[in-house]
């Protein structure tokens, strides 16, 4: 039986829950002689409103599926504040709310027009769940984009998670729907549930939360991130004058899972307040300028390291609260240590909570699997052509630049977003509509990011993950490039371990892997890395991929750091690889710590410590990296011996010394080894990986060479080095 005054376009969408406007029907609606109150309290036994003049109107059940309706003679203003709903419930239970279809919608006509031009660099401020008050009312706002939902509730503690209470209404034709509801506050679990356009139910994540659940139950929690007192002013008004290129930048790369667990508890990982004190500590001792962390942003597989993030906006709750991930970067920051974040726009799982078919259509992704899907990951690509889609991820690095304070965005798996048949076989991709293999839309992407990082946030650099010859990676848009700061050095990663694994004997037939970076060497601005991909999946370990036997393996390692520290370029290390790792990287298990017992881990230690102090206080490490006027050859070409030798140069002016940098890539001793150099004097040696502190032999320990008459190489001086076995010496040339 039906006694309400709904018409039936109204009242059967209503109750069969895939109205799109509720707001219109629910609450109080007056026609100017007489209001009309209407509720939907499945379950009720009875409801009624009070007024806040006092009076109280009983409402009728209109319709058995917990429909309430009645009249109250006059003009009754229909403010949030000017009555209450009370419910009672069969099992003597009442309750008491202020109705959440009383309020007007919490996104203005701007905030729509520009989500839908895909402008609204700070969409994260009004997407999502934001307590707030609203005409003097504690609550939240809601608000998603579900373009193609019949309907969309928000389910949660608050509600039972009975999605016929809180039905959301959708705003115009932008496709975000959006409610505000009164008393739901700080750490109250919900998700979306959505009918979609076929009918069916579903639970969804919410993309912008800033909070989740990263097991089985997935929710999200209300979050307010306006609490967190920053005390990193100083680092922060000094980032922004900071120039990068002609900076030191000695990262250390961190899983935060798998660096550093508590074996005496469960082998758990770390927290963000115990890495807080305990990673910091770690990184200032070492010397490392940044750290970057793999992906922080909430995942749900383990096993993904991160890379298959559901909740972009919300760090893992893993370790701790938003607010304890804030105090870990802040203490980095008051320690001077920069932090850079992995990023990773190139795709996201197909968990039925996250993204994939949101509303159930593709909508973050494409349609079409030839455009849309990465085979090889079991993963979905976004559709960079849609403003909304893109308008998510410029706003979600926006946001980790703005309100976490990361200083750098390292950006994963670029390759695969330049490339519409990235590892794809004939027949299963599409051209662009130029009938190229460039993805068109996610190159206008890129460089929209990278403008808008650089524009909002001067001081933070952008980093590409880039393994093809694409040029123009680290070229400022306006120049035609993509935008980015820098780039990985993929190309010098891979020639240099090519070269390492070979035998010493071999090593002369090969001289060219170890020349060749330096012929593009200052094409991009360079990061030259030796990252986690390098020592999982068989790969092992750093240690493990060097030739020879336990001595020579640690020997090789410590020169190929070394060396790596010499060559232009920034500079990138994986956690474990500082202290010799026998065992290659397990997400599952902690660095093995106990090997620094060990003198040749130790000594491994020890050395990296010492380069990072070296490159700290020699300029010509790093102000010249992007110019070949920092680097110059003194000879490339003793293949027979495996030895080359180069300059690193300080800028002209700056008082500092010259660098002499010489590698000996075989176990066999070079005493009176001649090298020519431009300066006439002392030259100090101020590393060398062979010292005995280090785990070397220890063989030659001289602390300056001086220079005679007898050039060569070109030059009118020469010193005759000493060079001990499998080792890299860095010398410090007189001033000129």
């Amino acid at each position: 039986m039906t006694s309400t005054l709904l018409p039936p376009d109204d009242l059967y969408p209503l109750l069969e829950c895939r109205h799109s406007d509720p707001h219109r029907i629910l609450g109080l609606r007056s026609d100017g002689k007489s209001t009309i109150a209407r509720v939907l309290r499945p379950g009720a036994s009875t409801v009624s409103i009070h007024l806040e003049s006092g009076t109280k109107h009983p409402l009728i059940m209109a319709h058995a599926d917990g429909l309430f309706e009645g009249v109250i003679l006059g003009n009754q203003p229909a403010t949030p504040t000017s009555y209450r709903i009370l419910s009672t419930y069969p099992d003597g239970s009442s309750h008491s709310e202020r109705d959440p279809y009383a309020f007007a919608p919490q996104l203005g006509d701007l905030d729509l027009q520009l989500l839908g031009e895909g402008n609204h660099f700070e969409a994260y401020r009004v997407m999502g769940a934001h307590p707030r008050e609203v005409d003097g009312i504690s609550g939240t706002a809601f608000a998603v984009w579900a373009p193609n939902a019949q309907r969309v509730s928000v389910v949660g503690d608050f509600n039972g998670w009975d999605g016929r209470r809180h039905m959301l209404r959708q705003l115009g034709g932008s496709g975000v729907w959006d409610i505000f509801v009164p008393g739901v506050q700080q750490g109250d679990h919900y998700k979306f549930e959505i009918r979609g356009k076929d009918g069916d139910v579903f639970l969804k994540t919410d993309p912008y939360a800033f909070y989740a659940q990263h097991d089985l139950r997935t929710a999200c929690m209300v979050t307010d991130l306006g609490n967190y007192q920053w005390n990193d002013g100083d680092w922060m008004d000094a980032r922004r004058q900071r120039d990068h290129y002609s900076s030191p930048m000695s990262v250390y790369e961190v899983h935060l899972g798998s660096w550093r667990r508590k074996s005496e508890d469960h082998d758990r990982p770390l927290s963000y307040l115990e890495l807080a004190e305990e990673l910091t500590s770690y990184v200032t001792e070492m010397g490392f300028t940044h750290v970057e962390l793999m992906p922080v942003m909430e995942h749900p597989f383990d096993g993904s390291w991160g890379y298959q993030v559901v909740n972009f906006f919300a760090p893992s709750s893993r370790f701790g609260s938003p607010e304890e991930f804030r105090f870990l970067i802040d203490r980095l920051h008051q320690a001077g240590i920069g932090v850079i974040l992995d990023w990773v726009p190139g795709h996201f799982p197909k968990d039925a909570h996250g993204l994939a078919r949101f509303d159930g259509t593709a909508l973050y992704e494409h349609e079409d699997p030839r455009v849309g899907e990465h085979r090889d990951w079991g993963t979905l690509i976004f559709n960079y052509g849609r403003n909304e889609v893109r308008n998510f991820l410029i706003a979600n690095a926006l946001f980790w630049l703005e309100k976490y304070h990361i200083d750098g965005l390292r950006v994963d798996a670029v390759a695969s977003m330049l490339y519409l048949d990235y590892s794809r076989n004939e027949g299963e991709w599409l051209p662009n509509r130029f009938g190229g293999r460039e993805n068109l839309d996610a190159i206008d992407f890129l460089k929209s990011f990278n403008s808008a990082c650089y524009r909002r946030h001067p001081g933070v650099m952008t980093i590409a993950e880039e393994s093809t010859a694409w040029p123009g990676v680290s070229k400022p848009v306006y120049e035609g490039g993509l935008g980015f700061g820098f780039k990985w050095n993929m190309g010098w990663m891979n020639d240099s371990l090519r070269y390492m694994a070979r035998p010493p004997v071999h090593r002369k037939y090969h001289q060219g892997e170890i020349t060749f970076s330096m012929i593009y060497a200052f094409h991009e601005h360079f990061v030259l890395v030796l990252s986690h991909d390098e020592v999982v999946h068989g790969k092992g370990s750093l240690l493990n991929k060097m030739p020879g036997d336990d001595w020579q393996k640690a020997a090789n390692l410590r020169m190929f750091v070394g060396w790596m520290w010499g060559h232009p370029g920034k500079k990138l290390l994986f956690q474990g690889c500082e202290i010799a790792q026998w065992r290659e990287w397990n997400y599952l298990h902690s660095i093995d710590w106990h090997l620094l017992d060990y003198q040749p881990h130790s000594g491994m230690q020890a050395m990296v410590r010492r380069l990072n102090a070296i490159y700290r206080q020699e300029s010509a490490l790093y102000a010249l990296d992007e110019s070949s006027e920092g680097f110059q050859w003194i000879d490339h070409s003793d293949s027979d011996h495996s030895v080359w030798a180069f300059l690193r140069k300080a800028p002209k002016g700056s008082g500092s010394a010259h660098l002499l940098v010489i590698v000996n890539a075989t176990p066999v001793v070079r005493p009176a080894y001649k090298v020519g150099v431009p300066l006439s004097g002392e030259y100090s040696v101020i590393f060398n990986s062979d010292d005995a502190a280090f785990g070397g032999s220890g063989l030659y320990q001289n602390s300056s060479y001086g220079s005679d008459s007898h050039g060569s190489h070109g030059f009118a001086n020469g010193l005759n080095l000493d060079l001990p076995p499998l080792a890299t010496m860095i010398l410090r040339c007189p001033l000129a």
